[in-house]
């Protein structure tokens, strides 16, 4: 492939997962039991009493920060890419927990909410120059440089069964709309063609998803993941923009969510 192709094919990656992660890429900060796990990547369990809702302040110190995740930098979402949760509408109604994820919306009876992104540190490049790689090297550049994955991580604080709820409620709207759906914010539609299980561990139960967006029949995958501790439930949308342009598979972010995990313990 032509390095000018190359950069085409980077740059469309880039446009089709940020188009989708624009306003999902933010939020503001208000403030291992590992039982029987089904085939989805979660369990069935469910808390023995109701759950005490984490305060603002003990949720900012369960909420993962720089140093927690190797080889992933941590910040905090800004304020100004905050998504409330009458900005997003969908046109299958059962579908809205599954597009609140994505834009890492609380559910009903939320108490405190904390927001981050966890980006892949880029790889070493090398010295040469673009106009001084053969077309192979120059393919493999653009391969290593898009293939970081990005990941909105969203953790909320319930009070009572409102967590266990929030969590089933998402994992039913999942397996309702596994053919797909369209959610609209800021007057812009994106259009999820399918959701597909994927596996993943961890908290009281846990559960995974591929979810694929199309736009103008080009399509691009991210992982949604769900894990709940007791009465905290935390979301995690990711992205990587190799996949994006079908260079690279990315997988479930397992040691982001693993590091969320250890500070819900």
């Amino acid at each position: 492939m032509r390095a000018t192709a190359v950069r085409r094919t980077a740059l469309a990656a880039s446009a089709a997962a940020l188009a989708l992660l624009a306003t999902a890429c933010g939020g503001t900060s208000d403030a291992d039991k590992k039982d029987d796990k089904d085939a989805a990547g979660g369990s069935s369990s469910a808390p023995k009493a109701p759950a005490k809702a984490l305060t603002a302040a003990e949720l900012e110190k369960a909420t993962l920060a720089q140093g927690d995740v190797k080889g992933r930098k941590v910040t905090k979402a800004g304020p100004a890419d905050e998504v409330p949760a009458d900005g997003v509408t969908v046109d299958k109604e059962a579908c809205l927990p599954v597009a609140h994820a994505m834009y890492g919306v609380a559910q009903k009876g939320s108490v405190a909410t904390t927001k981050r992104k966890v980006i892949d540190e880029p790889k070493a490049g090398g010295k040469k120059s673009l106009e001084d790689l053969a077309d192979g090297e120059a393919e493999d550049a653009f391969k290593d440089a898009f293939d970081l994955t990005s990941t909105f991580v969203a953790l909320n604080s319930y009070e009572g069964t409102a967590g266990p709820d929030a969590f089933a409620a998402l994992k039913k709207a999942a397996a309702d709309c596994a053919g797909g759906f369209t959610a609209t914010v800021a007057g812009t539609p994106t259009k999820v063609a399918s959701i597909a299980e994927e596996k993943v561990t961890g908290g009281d139960e846990a559960a995974a998803w591929t979810v694929t967006s199309e736009d103008d029949g080009d399509k691009a995958p991210f992982k949604l993941v769900a894990l709940r501790k007791e009465g905290a439930v935390a979301t995690f949308f990711s992205f990587n923009l190799a996949a994006a342009g079908g260079d690279v598979t990315f997988e479930v972010p397992a040691e982001v969510v693993a590091a969320q995990d250890k500070k819900l313990a």
